[in-house]
C-alpha cells in the first residue's frame, strides 16, 4: 500500500509502518540531523529505508497534487507546542504543525491517517485545540475560510457536527494515550495516537488492544521467576514500586493482564551488548560521561522498562536517558542502547554527536508500537481499493 510519511525524524514510525507493509512514497523531514540520519540509512541500504524517497524539505511547501493515490498517510507534527516540559504555547506556537498534517489529509484525501503527539495534548488546558483537531480530522472538506481564527473554525464544526448527527463525516477518528510498554517497547513512553479510517469502510474497528503488560512482568519476576530464569541471572530482591505491587495483585486476584507478553524491560533490551567503554567497537556503543543523579532525574531501573527517553532540550543533555545499576550507580545509555529502547535495528546508524543522536532518539515513536498500530490500520483496509 501506498504511503506518505510527514515529520519523520529519525524514522521511527515511519519504519513501524514500513514493517506492516506500508510502501513510503515520499518521506518528508525539516530537521538536518535526522535527515542525515534518513539519508546515512538508505545509502547503506538498511531493510525498508533503502527503499524511501527522502524529501529534506519543510511540509508547508509541498505541492500534494502530483501524488496520486495516497493509501495511508502518517507522521508525528512537532510535539513541543503541547509538550508538558515546553512553553505550553499550543495552538499559538510557530512551531505547530497540525494545520499542514490536516491541509495534507484534506489535498491527498488518504484511506487512513496514523498521527502521533505528546499525550500532553490531552491535557484540560489543549481540550478545545484537542476538539479542533478531531473535528478538522473527520470533516476535511469544512476548511477554515480567509483569515478565520481557530476559534470560529472550531464553532463552526461543532455546529456542522451536531447538525449532521456525525453522519457526513469523512474519516472515523479515534484518539487517546497509549503507553508504547504495552505494545513491546523497553520502554514507558506515553504517546497521543490519532487514527482516522474512512467511513466506507465502517465503524467497526478500534485501536489495536495491549500485547504486553505489567501484570505478566510482576508475575514472571515475583511469582514463577521466569524473567530471571530467561537471563540466567540470580533474582535481584529490590523494593517494588508501588505499581508494581498493584499490578501483580491484580495479577493474583484476578488475573488480570497473564494473557499478554511481559512489559519488556532495559534489561531485555540490552544486555547482550558489552559494557560500554571510550571506544566504539560497536555503531553508537561507546560512554558519554558525566552522568549524575539530581532531582526528578533518578535513571532507569534495569528490570522494568525504561522511562521515556528524553530529546535533551532542558537541562543536562539527555536528562533521564540514564541507567541506574543495584547499587545506585548511574550512567548515561549510550547511543546504541537508546536506539534499542526505541526500537530500531543494530544495523540503523545514528547521525552526529552524542548530544544530536539523543535528540533525534528522543524525538522518535518506538517503532514496535508504531507497527502495532499500522498492523490494525491494514486489517481494516484490507485489499479493498
Amino acid at each position: 500500500m501506498r504511503s506518505l510519511e510527514l515529520f519523520a525524524g529519525c524514522g521511527g514510525l515511519a519504519l513501524g509502518m514500513a514493517r506492516a507493509g506500508f510502501r513510503h512514497d515520499m518521506v518528508v523531514e525539516f530537521d538536518r540531523d535526522a535527515i542525515e540520519t534518513l539519508h546515512l540509512n538508505k545509502e547503506r541500504k538498511i531493510e525498508h529505508v533503502k527503499h524511501w524517497n527522502i524529501n529534506g524539505i519543510d511540509a508547508r511547501t509541498i505541492d500534494y497534487s502530483s501524488l496520486g493515490v495516497v493509501d495511508v498517510l502518517s507522521g508525528g507534527p512537532p510535539c513541543q507546542p503541547f509538550s508538558i516540559g515546553g512553553k505550553h504555547l499550543g495552538p499559538s506556537d510557530p512551531r505547530n504543525m497540525w494545520p499542514e498534517a490536516i491541509r495534507a489529509i484534506r489535498e491527498t484525501r488518504p484511506r487512513a491517517f496514523v498521527l502521533e503527539n505528546v499525550r500532553g495534548l490531552f491535557r484540560p488546558a489543549f481540550a478545545d485545540y484537542l476538539d479542533y483537531i478531531t473535528l478538522q480530522l473527520s470533516y476535511p472538506d469544512i476548511s477554515p475560510a480567509k483569515n478565520e481564527i481557530w476559534e470560529e473554525h472550531l464553532r463552526r464544526l461543532r455546529q456542522y457536527d451536531t447538525a449532521t448527527l456525525g453522519k457526513k463525516r469523512k474519516y472515523r477518528v479515534l484518539a487517546k494515550t497509549v503507553n508504547a510498554a504495552d505494545y513491546g517497547a523497553a520502554q514507558k513512553r506515553h504517546r497521543a495516537i490519532f487514527i482516522g479510517i474512512d467511513t466506507k469502510y465502517g465503524e467497526d474497528w478500534c485501536f489495536p488492544p495491549p500485547t504486553h503488560s505489567q501484570e505478566a512482568l510482576a508475575w514472571s519476576k515475583h511469582i514463577d521467576f521466569s524473567y530471571w530464569q530467561r537471563h540466567q541471572v540470580r533474582r535481584i530482591h529490590t523494593h517494588s514500586s508501588k505499581s508494581e505491587t498493584w499490578a501483580l495483585r491484580r495479577a493474583q486476584e484476578h488475573g488480570v493482564g497473564l494473557d499478554k507478553l511481559p512489559w519488556m524491560t532495559v534489561r531485555d533490551a540490552i544486555s547482550d551488548l558489552p559494557r560500554p567503554t571510550k571506544s566504539e567497537s560497536i555503531s553508537g556503543h561507546w560512554q558519554h560521561p558525566g552522568a549524575r543523579i539530581y532531582p526528578n532525574h533518578t535513571g532507569s531501573r534495569m528490570d522494568e522498562p525504561a522511562k521515556a527517553l528524553k530529546a535533551g532540550d532542558h537541562g543536562v543533555p539527555g536528562g533521564e536517558n540514564m541507567v541506574v545499576n543495584s547499587l545506585g550507580n548511574v550512567r548515561y545509555f549510550t547511543v546504541r542502547e537508546m536506539a534499542r529502547l526505541q526500537g530500531f535495528p543494530d544495523d540503523f546508524n545514528i547521525f552526529g554527536s552524542w548530544k544530536a543522536a539523543t535528540r533525534q532518539l528522543g524525538n522518535a515513536v518506538p517503532t514496535v508500537m508504531a507497527e502495532q498500530m499500522a498492523i490494525a490500520v491494514k486489517k481494516v483496509l484490507g485489499d479493498a481499493p
